[in-house]
């Protein structure tokens, strides 16, 4: 399974890294997560350089794809080319965005006269694309789902694990994250996680 997380300049650095963090977690054959974007490094809106691991051209042919969010995306939701770029199809693709990320699937026609949300900050452009704009973390519908607040990416990315490698490894890398004593105890062995199998 390949996973792209969509980023460009001035993406929010929470909305990259922890989903990048929690998909990297899944333990499932064949399983590889890389972040795209249409230059060899993009910086986050706090400064941070990354090196980027393909093209847009990647996200197209993922098994899932995650929108990132940040002021950056402004900028490229006026670019046609970038826009183009992102041949995304639901049909064969689990797509989700992250805040303002939702702007780029109303642009792309995955949303209009749909339920979705997205920032605070962003309601009303997005109610301005034909879209349902509601007031909740998560909303998903079919293969299309939007996110909305940093922490809500705890429900995308377990909406994506549970849909391409099953419940129990959504649990397994949930569970890893959790406040000790809300998910893992002190008496709980190593998850079986690709990434994190070893006590630390």
């Amino acid at each position: 399974m390949e996973i792209a997380i969509v980023a460009f300049d001035g993406f929010t650095d929470v909305d990259v890294f922890l989903p990048w963090d929690l998909l990297n977690r899944v333990d499932a054959p064949g399983w590889r997560v890389r972040i795209v974007a249409d230059a060899t490094t993009v910086t986050s809106i706090a400064g941070l350089p990354i090196a980027t691991h393909g093209t847009l051209d990647d996200a197209s042919r993922a098994d899932a794809v995650v929108i990132a969010s940040g002021p950056g995306l402004r900028a490229k939701l006026l670019e046609p080319a970038w826009l183009d770029a992102l041949a995304l199809d639901p049909s064969r693709q689990r797509i989700g965005s992250m805040c303002s990320g939702a702007l780029v699937l109303a642009a792309k026609g995955l949303l209009r006269g749909a339920r979705a949300t997205t920032y605070p900050t962003q309601r009303e452009r997005l109610a301005a694309m034909d879209v349902d704009v509601v007031e909740e973390p998560f909303v998903q519908q079919g293969h299309v789902a939007t996110a909305a607040g940093c922490l809500a990416a705890l429900d995308l990315v377990g909406w994506i694990i549970e849909e391409l490698a099953g419940a129990e490894q959504r649990e397994i890398v949930l569970r890893s994250v959790q406040p000790v004593g809300r998910g893992l105890g002190f008496d709980a062995r190593p998850l079986p996680s690709r990434q994190y199998a070893v006590a630390r």
